[in-house]
């Protein structure tokens, strides 16, 4: 069961990834910008979605619009 990004190149814990889309957030009044990087993400149980940190909070991100970086 690997998680692979947009371009299906693996990830694991621990990685940095790179946002290819502009993303509204749920519940905020945030919007991620295109080339946003992530360092240190994590795994969850679902093979489609990974946890990463902005600021004190945590989002959950879709492989889909992300890549390695």
């Amino acid at each position: 069961m690997a998680v692979r990004d947009c371009n299906g190149n693996e990830l694991t814990e621990g990685d940095a990834v790179l946002v290819i889309k502009d993303l509204k957030v749920k519940g905020a009044s945030l919007t991620l910008k295109r080339g946003t990087l992530f360092k240190n993400i994590h795994l969850t149980s679902s093979q489609e979605e990974i946890e990463c940190r902005e600021g004190k909070s945590t989002l959950v991100l879709k492989t889909c619009f992300v890549k390695k970086a």
